[in-house]
């Protein structure tokens, strides 16, 4: 059995349940920068335990600038690996294990979730080129991701594609659920209304909500917009009533299975975010049968969304286009287009993305 060292910050859920599945293949071992206390950005609920298939090190280290440097992540790039993954390039510990790596001479993969090129300085892209180039090979997301690796240095036929996923086969649905059953769990969960969007993520600029809230203005009085997640901003309430939106409610962090009732009651999710390197809800949205909308800036929906087959991709923060689209999807099949998610979505899973890293780093 191959023994594979991974280098990344924290275990994220998603990150757990692929170890534990890559674990069955391989004798991985995975090497974790921030301890759980410093990711205050998270709901404690939001970690999961996983199953043991991987041998977890939590190194130690001290933060810089809000990351953690740990040197003696050098002990362990001494031992003999079959393969050596760094998550990233920017982090204190991945820079350090990459000069270290490249310094002896020892080969490594870079691995990215996802990535979308910006307008930068001459100086900022020469610093991302001159850490890119570092690693002998690099594990992309997709086509956007490829790209931005290949605009920073790396080389196009030693980039290689897995399916980025948070998902277990089991968790993606055979069928789009009926309206029958949504209406059922809307009364559950104390939606009055017809027809339900939702969003889900932190209270956070970045994800957008403040230009939700905008475009909902113009919604029918008997569609819901639920957004999930962290607690409200004053924005976003002082928007709220403002904007006179009585349809929309904020009801804060879910447990898994009750996130699951609202992706279940739903009709059409979106993300106005104003940018994520990927966007796992993308795939947790598709996964239930709905039909997205999300903003060019969001990795996930230009990998995943066929624009007006299971969703629409809209400008950046452009009220008036994600309000357009939401009204059309809603007058439109809906059915349709959440049984497309589910087509798209299915190939991408747990199970798939611990398959495609076996037969990347056997082949070496």
């Amino acid at each position: 059995m191959k023994r594979v060292l991974f280098l990344t910050n924290y275990a994220s859920p998603y990150r757990v349940r692929f170890f534990d599945e890559l674990g069955k293949f391989m004798d991985v071992t995975v090497l974790l920068t921030d301890p759980v206390e410093s990711v205050t950005h998270r709901n404690e609920a939001w970690f999961e335990d996983g199953q043991g298939g991987f041998h977890l090190v939590q190194l130690s280290g001290r933060p810089i600038k809000g990351e953690y440097f740990c040197p003696e992540v050098g002990k362990w790039l001494k031992k003999s690996y079959d393969a050596i993954v760094i998550g990233g390039y920017s982090s204190p510990t991945a820079i350090w294990a990459m000069a270290y790596l490249r310094l002896r001479k020892i080969p490594f993969y870079m691995e990215v979730d996802g990535g979308l090129i910006r307008q930068e300085g001459k100086l900022k892209f020469w610093i991302k080129r001159t850490l890119v180039r570092l690693a002998d090979s690099w594990l992309s997301t997709g086509v956007y991701p490829t790209k931005y690796l290949v605009h920073y240095g790396a080389k196009p036929e030693k980039v290689f594609f897995y399916p980025f996923s948070s998902l277990y086969e089991e968790d993606i649905l055979r069928s789009v659920v009926s309206q029958e059953e949504k209406a059922a769990l809307r009364r559950e969960l104390g939606i009055p209304q017809k027809r339900m969007i939702l969003a889900v993520g932190q209270c956070i600029p970045r994800k957008g909500f403040d230009i939700l809230l905008k475009a909902a203005k113009n919604l029918p009085e008997d569609t819901a917009l639920c957004i999930v997640g962290g607690g409200p901003t004053e924005e976003y309430l002082g928007l709220r009533e403002e904007l006179g939106l009585t349809q929309v409610s904020f009801p804060g962090f879910q447990k898994k299975e009750i996130l699951a009732k609202y992706y279940r009651a739903a009709d059409l999710f979106t993300l106005p975010t104003r940018e994520d390197i990927w966007g796992l809800v993308i795939n947790e949205a598709m996964a239930y049968g709905l039909p997205v909308i999300t903003t060019d800036r969001c990795v996930a929906g230009l990998e995943l969304i066929e624009d007006g087959v299971n969703g629409y991709i809209v400008p950046v923060e452009d009220v008036e286009a994600l309000g357009e689209k939401m009204r059309e999807a809603l007058q439109g099949n809906l059915a349709e287009m959440g049984a497309a998610s589910l087509r798209i979505i299915r190939p991408y899973t747990i199970e798939n993305m611990a398959k495609a890293h076996v037969e990347i780093l056997e082949r070496g």
